[in-house]
């Protein structure tokens, strides 16, 4: 009778060890997966504050141009403003706090894209070398924040998966840090975006 109880004991105590080891096996992949996702985010944060960081550089540059259009310069100083203070945290990031995100940065973009059609009729300014070392780095960030947004989705992508397919989705409903997280989406009419700078 000794040794049956034995026996139970270990089955029991192998069975649980089994649990541990699966849950193990499925978990650490969405730490890593997560922080992937952290990590990627951090990047597109990184690449949107350059931008951001530019702005103040241009405002200057501009300013010395008497002619040129302030309401257009107040517009992006204050689309900035915006675009800077939209705080999102990454652990817990939701659909909606994506959509501000992107709706706040998106102004940015507009507001210096119409800055930046408004200086086509400024020969001078845009001959300046202020300017024109402006028009190289903005151009070069436009290109990380795309390059940083597809790598951050392609982390997404990775993650969603572990945490959405079978088995990983049994192991996620007991870790609410393991709950999906959102993409970046396409803005209206980004297909057609126009050029700001001219050849």
């Amino acid at each position: 009778m000794k040794g049956k109880g034995c026996i139970v004991v270990a089955v029991i105590l192998g069975l649980i060890a089994l649990v541990v080891f699966w849950i193990a096996g499925r978990y650490n992949p969405m730490v890593q997966a997560n922080n992937d996702v952290l990590e990627k985010w951090a990047n597109v944060e990184t690449v949107y504050q350059k931008r951001a960081n530019l702005i103040p550089n241009l405002e200057r540059t501009v300013k010395s141009y008497a002619k040129f259009e302030q309401e257009t310069l107040t517009q992006v100083v204050e689309a900035r403003s915006k675009a800077t203070a939209v705080n999102v945290d990454p652990t817990n990031m939701t659909e909606a706090d994506m959509a501000k995100f992107q709706q706040a940065q998106g102004q940015l973009s507009g507001a210096l894209g119409k800055l930046l059609m408004v200086v086509e009729k400024y020969p001078d300014l845009k001959a300046d070398q202020q300017y024109i070392n402006f028009q190289r780095e903005y151009t070069a960030i436009e290109n990380s924040i795309r390059s940083e947004t597809v790598y951050y989705n392609g982390s997404v992508t990775a993650f969603n998966n572990l945490v959405e397919t079978f088995p990983g989705n049994i192991v996620a409903a007991f870790f609410p840090k393991f709950k999906t997280k959102p993409t970046f989406k396409a803005t209206e009419g980004s297909a057609n975006a126009p050029s700001v700078f001219s050849e």
